[in-house]
């Protein structure tokens, strides 16, 4: 007997499940809303987890080929001040891997296109009074759907939908000139810069405003608010102007689902356990559950059991991701902790000899890998 899988939503979860239950000849189909599939926004940071992943389904070397290396990150106040270094090395010392920096749009082509053309339904939506139909005519039913996911609103009801964070970001990319990747933190607000592949310089700026706050003209909020800004943050608005400058409501999926599974219909991605941007992890815990979901349902066994296995692995996991992203989103943002937040960061900072002002004692501030959040050691 045939198992005929479906995954709604071609974004980058979606893919990686379809692509890992494809190598594994199962008869899978992604229904993607959009007439075409590619990726818009912000570059991605790989953490080793997801790196793993890609090399499950045959693209870790060529999305180390085509990203960008992190070799440092630096933590400073809008004035220039080092507040911390994350030590990256420290990173590559324990994993073997460098966290890659990779477009949205570089991803999403790379999984497109290593998935079969005939695997893929493009301008087909699927809104919540489908997915019972879907449900009765495959034997699973995968929601990749993202932030508004139809499968989770028609299988886990309207009480789990994504609430605002309190902060929204413009995100823009020009070419570089010699960017590093580092976070500049203000009182509720924030500048990250990050290198992208081919040349590019990827920025993103969180601003603590209500829902629909931003500025219709997005220079003119960024000269106001970052504008005395310490370099490169006014060189890099000033770069922007006149490119596309996207805009997000940065939001979050509360309360965590009790679990990830309904009947034969499960979650991955936004979908399951959508996250604000602040440990960088949504797209690796994304590229984790697909890998991690196609593996539990190419081995063979009884699928709602690999469903609820798939449950255990994962959900908890991701849902700890979720809750610390949610935290350092809180503490580096709200205006009231600005002083707190500079003090901690300068408590757990790693300076560099450059630093006029090195701390006495200070701890080594690494990424964790299974936690994507700071810790010292």
């Amino acid at each position: 007997m045939t198992v005929r899988i479906a995954v709604v939503g071609g974004g980058i979860g979606g893919l990686a499940c379809a692509l890992r239950l494809n190598q594994s000849d199962l008869d899978v189909t992604v229904f993607e809303r959009r007439p075409r599939i590619e990726g818009r926004g912000t570059a991605l940071g790989m953490w080793p987890d997801a790196l793993r992943a890609l090399d499950a389904i045959g693209l870790g070397e060529r999305v180390r080929r085509t990203g960008v290396a992190q070799q440092e990150m630096r933590f400073r106040r809008s004035d220039g001040r080092t507040l911390a270094r994350l030590d990256v090395g420290r990173l590559e010392r324990r994993t073997g891997e460098l966290p890659v920096l990779i477009s949205r749009a570089a991803l999403i082509t790379l999984l497109r296109d290593a998935l079969p053309p005939e695997r893929v339904r493009t301008g087909r939506p699927v809104e919540p009074a489908d997915v019972e139909e879907l449900r009765a005519e495959y034997d699973v039913v995968i929601g990749a759907d993202g932030i508004g996911s139809a499968v989770r609103t028609a299988r886990f009801g309207a009480g789990h939908q994504p609430r605002y964070s309190g902060y929204s970001a413009w995100i823009g990319m020009v070419p570089s000139e010699g960017e590093t990747s580092q976070e500049i933190f203000g009182r509720g607000r924030k500048f990250g810069v990050t290198p992208a592949e081919g040349g590019m310089t990827n920025w993103y700026a969180p601003i603590r405003v209500p829902q629909g706050g931003l500025a219709a003209d997005p220079m003119v909020q960024l000269r106001e608010l970052f504008g005395d800004w310490c370099d490169p943050v006014p060189s890099l608005i000033e770069r922007s102007a006149g490119t596309e400058i996207l805009n997000y409501p940065i939001r979050y999926l509360a309360p965590g689902l009790p679990s990830l599974v309904s009947g034969n219909a499960v979650l991955i991605g936004d979908a399951a356990h959508l996250m604000t941007a602040d440990l960088g992890q949504g797209a690796c815990q994304a590229l984790v559950d697909g890998v991690a979901l196609g593996g539990h349902l190419a081995g063979g066994g009884e699928l709602v059991r690999a469903l609820h296995q798939f449950d255990r692995d994962r959900r908890r996991p991701a849902q700890r991701v979720a809750t610390a992203a949610r935290w350092l989103g809180e503490f580096t943002s709200r205006p009231g902790l600005s002083t707190v937040r500079d003090l901690t960061f300068r408590a757990a900072g790693l300076f560099g000899p450059q630093d006029p002002r090195p701390s006495r004692g200070a701890k080594t501030v690494s990424a964790s890998a299974s936690d994507g959040g700071l810790r010292t050691k």
